[in-house]
């Protein structure tokens, strides 16, 4: 008999790790502006929310960052260099397949049109595993907010109490829990499978 358990994942340093550090250098290519000075102007957490909350259209997102970075290059070249970021956490990755075997799996992302179209191709073999991908670009919340918690649930039509998410920020984390879900604070160092383990989750 199927487990009613659903589990939720995060993508970003989950699933994947990224770093910014690498796309600011992608863009420094195509800019007078060194890396560090392309950081300070792109990690800008208005531009971030409105990007990832859907708010910001991607052509805006592109002409912001050509104005504020001094971009040279073609649209093609500039969506590679924001979105080419990402590697994957083959310690998260490898236990998705063996989940799937007895759970429901969600994603559940703030990212943007760029980021995911990106890491759907390069992460295929993971997410295929996966029941639905809820991004907070397409549904228009941002976590912490609860209204993508209860978006969440209802895409995968359960209950917050069947809810496990796991998550990299504890902020996220307690947003879940406030919707009566369970948590788990995701670090490189953890021990994910014996974390799952202790809330009831089969690892094996």
């Amino acid at each position: 008999m199927s487990s009613p358990v659903t589990l939720v994942f995060d993508f970003g340093n989950v699933l994947g790790f990224f770093s910014h550090r690498k796309a600011a250098e992608q863009l420094a290519a195509h800019s007078p502006l060194s890396a560090d000075e392309i950081l300070a102007l792109y990690l800008d957490s208005d531009l971030e929310v409105e990007i990832e909350s859907g708010r910001m259209s991607l052509p805006d997102f592109r002409r912001e960052v050509r104005q504020r970075c001094r971009i040279t290059c073609g649209d093609d070249q500039l969506d590679l260099a924001i979105a080419d970021m990402f590697s994957p956490n083959e310690a998260v990755c490898t236990l998705i397949p063996i989940l799937k075997r007895r759970y429901r799996l969600v994603l559940l992302s703030n990212t943007n049109e760029l980021h995911a179209r990106h890491f759907r191709r390069q992460f295929a073999d993971t997410l295929e595993h996966f029941d639905a991908l809820v991004l907070s670009h397409e549904v228009g919340i941002r976590k912490p907010s609860a209204g993508i918690y209860h978006h969440c649930q209802t895409v995968a039509q359960a209950d917050p109490r069947e809810c496990v998410f796991v998550d990299d920020l504890p902020q996220n984390i307690e947003a879940a829990r406030a919707c009566g879900w369970r948590g788990v604070v995701y670090r490189p160092e953890l021990d994910l499978r014996r974390e799952l383990n202790q809330l009831g989750i089969e690892c094996d």
